[in-house]
């Protein structure tokens, strides 16, 4: 089997930085989404990141013309995966709406399709029940921002096949990215270690310890992160981040448990960068103020 087609699940950071590195990688892209806005946004967001590594040296002219040749939008799943060899669902961390993708794609792809879920923490076992082809059904955790971070965490299910992780080991190199397996358990690595810092740090503006700026400082120079979990929390988005602590929560227990600031700002629809306020104050980009 060899891929040549893949379909995006998703138009949001996550899927339209899966959706850039495929098609610039170059596989026949589709980014597929229920809203046309945000499919305009991402093709757009797309073109700029393009053209930033033009200027970065990054990508050259002719591969940036030649990534937008190979990247296409839609409305319909059900087409999309019809002709798609392997599907990546890159939709918000919620089992509802990851088994309504899941199942739509198993229904209208191909019997070769592979099925991967962008999942952050969700069992690739449990979204494998989802569809009639669990061995073709394997997480595929990308990260942030995807052309950017290099790795890609693979989870198999307890039917995912050793071809169907091979494919898709392939598949990531072929994006450019180093991969590491790993055995099913919720939040996998990353994952569980992301969400404690970034809880923790929540915790720890709650209580006074630090300003936001001051925190996301220490943890960048003191123990070496590129992003400080502050600013990394309103860049993935605070709902997400809720979403992914809620489910490791009802799953591995109490520390998990998120901090009330965290959840008082989703409420509020603080949710960072994409709603221009979380932790941050982003209706300035060139200064962001603390409010």
């Amino acid at each position: 089997m060899t891929i040549n087609r893949v379909t995006v699940v998703g138009a949001g950071v996550m899927g339209r930085g899966i959706a850039y590195v495929s098609a610039l990688s170059g596989y026949q892209t589709e980014l597929v989404d229920v809203s046309e806005e945000q499919l305009q946004d991402a093709y757009e967001h797309t073109k700029q990141t393009a053209a930033k590594g033009i200027k970065r040296g990054k990508v050259t002219e002719e591969e940036a013309e030649q990534l937008l040749e190979r990247l296409h939008t839609s409305l319909d799943l059900a087409s999309s995966a019809a002709s798609a060899d392997l599907v990546i669902e890159a939709v918000p961390e919620k089992s509802d709406l990851k088994q309504k993708v899941l199942e739509t794609a198993d229904q209208h792809a191909p019997d070769h399709t592979i099925l991967a879920s962008n999942t952050s923490t969700i069992s690739p076992t449990e979204l494998g029940s989802y569809t009639k082809r669990p061995e073709k059904v394997v997480a595929m955790h990308f990260f942030n921002p995807v052309h950017v971070m290099k790795l890609v965490e693979i989870i198999r299910g307890l039917e995912t096949s050793d071809e169907t992780v091979e494919m898709v080991r392939q598949t990531a190199e072929k994006m450019g990215k180093e991969t590491v397996e790993v055995n099913e358990f919720p939040g996998f690595v990353t994952s569980r270690i992301s969400a404690l810092v970034g809880n923790e740090a929540f915790h720890m503006l709650q209580e006074g310890v630090a300003s936001a700026e001051d925190i996301d400082k220490a943890i960048k120079l003191g123990l070496n992160y590129p992003m400080g979990p502050l600013e990394l929390g309103d860049l993935v988005g605070l709902d997400a981040r809720l979403n992914n602590l809620n489910y490791l929560y009802e799953t591995l227990g109490e520390k998990y448990r998120p901090a009330p600031l965290l959840e008082k700002y989703v409420k509020a629809g603080r949710l960072g960068r994409k709603t221009g306020r979380g932790v941050y104050d982003y209706s300035n980009e060139n200064e962001l103020i603390k409010k």
